[in-house]
Formats: C-alpha cells, sequence, structure tokens
C-alpha cells in the first residue's frame, strides 16, 4: 500500500487547483486521471465553447471556427499533461478510483492511502429519456468538437447557458438554429427581464425560440437528418441535434458508499461549507457537487479544499464566498451572489430592491 498526504481524483481545473495548492503547502500531493489532463474545460467546454464564440464574433465560417476550437483545444492541452504536473511536484496517476474504505482507494489493483481525499471528477452531458433521442445519436458539448460535416441545420434541446451560447455561435456561423426550452424562458436561473433580453438577441441573429414546448420526440430520418417533434407545435427537421438539457454528476465506479460519502437525490456529492463530504476527511469541489458549474469556481473550490484538507486547525476553515456567475451570449450576462427572485425566496420583503 502506497501513503500520501493528499489525494486528488480527478484533473480538471479543480483537481488541478487542488493538487497545486496541495504541493504550495508541503504535502505529498498524488492526482488520479481517468483520460486527459484539463477536463471539461479545456477539451469540451470553456476554451472550444469561447474559441467557437469568437470566431462566430470575427466573421469566420462554421468549419473556421471548429478548427479554431480544435486547435485551441491542443495548445492549451499542451500546457496542462501530466509531465508538466509532475515537474510541479505531483505524483500524477493515470487510472480509475475506487474507494475500498474512507481513505483507501484502488487504483488498477494497487491500493493508495491517505487521510486526506478530494473528489473532483466532474459531470457529463445529461442525455434525458425522451422517446428515440438515444437512437438518434445527438450532439452534446462533449461531442460536437469532432464533428467531421458541418450541419447546415441544427436543433438544440436546453435553453440553459450551454444552450443559448451555443445556439448564438451557430447561428453567426451561418447554421439555421432552432432552440427548444420547456420553461416558460431561457436562462432559468437568470431575472425575466435579463432573459427576455437575452431572446430578444438571439433572435435578431436569426433563431428561433421555441419557448415552453418540451420536446416529446426524435427521429432519425432516412436521409439521415432528424425531426423533432413537440406535443403542441409543428415538427422541426435539422441536419443535427444538439442536447444541452443539463449535465450529471460523475461518480460511476467511484463507490463513494464504500467511504461513507453521502449523494442527493441527482447524485451529487453532499458537502458543507467548507467543502467536506459527509465523511471527515473527504471533501468534493467542482461539477460533481452541483454547486456553481463553472471552470473559476472549481478552481477556488480546489485552493479551498486543499487548504481545509491539510490544516493544522479545525477552528481554521475557509468557506466559498461570492462568486461570478457568467453566460457568454451577447451581450453576456454576468451577476455575483443571487437574484433578485431568489432573495425575494429567502428573506421575502426584506429583500426589496432599493433603487
Amino acid at each position: 500500500m502506497k501513503s500520501h498526504d493528499l489525494i486528488v481524483i480527478g484533473g480538471g481545473a479543480g483537481g488541478m487547483s487542488a493538487a497545486e495548492a496541495g504541493v504550495r503547502r508541503g504535502a505529498q500531493t498524488m492526482l488520479v486521471q481517468d483520460g486527459p489532463m484539463g477536463g471539461d474545460c479545456t477539451h469540451t467546454g470553456c476554451v472550444p465553447s469561447k474559441a467557437l464564440i469568437a470566431a462566430a464574433a470575427q466573421g469566420q465560417s462554421l468549419t473556421q471556427g471548429l478548427a479554431n476550437a480544435r486547435r485551441s483545444i491542443a495548445e492549451i492541452a499542451a500546457t496542462e499533461d501530466a509531465d508538466t504536473f509532475r515537474r510541479r511536484g505531483v505524483d500524477v496517476i493515470s487510472g480509475r478510483a475506487r474507494f475500498t474504505d474512507s481513505h483507501t482507494l484502488d487504483i488498477a489493483g494497487q491500493l493508495h492511502r491517505s487521510k486526506r481525499i478530494i473528489i473532483a471528477t466532474g459531470a457529463a452531458p445529461f442525455v434525458p429519456p425522451i422517446d428515440g433521442l438515444r437512437e438518434a445519436k445527438p450532439l452534446t458539448s462533449d461531442t460536437l468538437w469532432s464533428m467531421t460535416t458541418t450541419p447546415s441545420s441544427l436543433a438544440v434541446l436546453g435553453g440553459g447557458p450551454i444552450g443559448c451560447e451555443l445556439a448564438q455561435a451557430f447561428a453567426r456561423l451561418g447554421v439555421t438554429v432552432t432552440l427548444f426550452e420547456g420553461a416558460k424562458q431561457i436562462l432559468g436561473r437568470e431575472e425575466p427581464a435579463t432573459a427576455a433580453t437575452i431572446t430578444r438577441a438571439l433572435e435578431a441573429d436569426g433563431i428561433t425560440i421555441r419557448i415552453g414546448e418540451f420536446v416529446q420526440k426524435i427521429e432519425r430520418l432516412a436521409d439521415g437528418r432528424v425531426r423533432v417533434h413537440t406535443p403542441t407545435g409543428e415538427p422541426v427537421d435539422a441536419d443535427e441535434v444538439i442536447a444541452a438539457i443539463g449535465r450529471r454528476p460523475v461518480t460511476d465506479g467511484l463507490d463513494v458508499a464504500a467511504a461513507g460519502v453521502e449523494l442527493d437525490e441527482a447524485g451529487h456529492v453532499i458537502t458543507d461549507s467548507t467543502l467536506r463530504t459527509t465523511t471527515a476527511g473527504v471533501y468534493a469541489i467542482g461539477d460533481v457537487t452541483g454547486n456553481l458549474p463553472f471552470t473559476h469556481a472549481a478552481h477556488t473550490m480546489g485552493r479551498i479544499a486543499a487548504a481545509n484538507a491539510l490544516s493544522r486547525y479545525r477552528w481554521r476553515r475557509f468557506k466559498i464566498d461570492a462568486i461570478p456567475w457568467v453566460t457568454f451570449t451577447a451581450p453576456e450576462v454576468a451577476r455575483v451572489g443571487m437574484t433578485e427572485g431568489e432573495a425575494f425566496d429567502r428573506f421575502g420583503a426584506a429583500a426589496r430592491v432599493v433603487d
């Protein structure tokens, strides 16, 4: 059995931040990563999506935009590989980790033990159980960057930040886009006035927005295109469909139950305000917690979790403070803290806005 002062499971933004913070604090730190370093942000999230948005703003073609996205991925990934982190003092191991108890991990048959473990396994696109959707093999924010053909039309399922950003970028790159959102507004966690502003901006870019229409069925037609059915509106045909309805936490095969780590109903790892899980010495950060699904938030959580895990003083614990929340549409949407609606839900009339 091998021992470390700190073990981090997952090499995305949060995991890399936690591992570096551990080394800076003088801890013998191991990072376990199943797949390439960098995680979602580098390979499927922030880096390619913002490269595509930039290409759209510059008036490039879709082919150029996708090529730029792939080039950006390669450039950033080269600065975040395992050898880079080993040079920084992190013991990087490739493989899948599985808890055998609260302080022991099985990695490819080798046992590793630590009193301090940080779970940073992230999240993956959620493909909902819509009739025919899985059979239609939809694109997701993970898979669309490897497209070998350039669609002339897209159906985007989901009007959250990912769906809105991708819909606008593709529309500006010359693709005919129809966006489906089952709720009463896009960007459901923003104020109605904000959502209305972004709705007008997307429509000005030529996007057809189907608000309040839940997708009922997806067909893959004989000619390879897809047909999207809703209970109320006319069907929509498109070259491809993008599922952007949300993300699910990744804990598959981790066997957190063996460590006494509890999950909520959606499968997220439950943490307190210091990022500690229900098991002493085990922390969780980033998208796997369901809190603040942003790269910069995961990076901050990584530093905080490492500091708390390695602190000698029980009374000295750091907590997550207000984190900026940004959607990179044009115009962009940004805020810090609660919306007015969330404040009213929590505090009632005491949360009235003062002009």
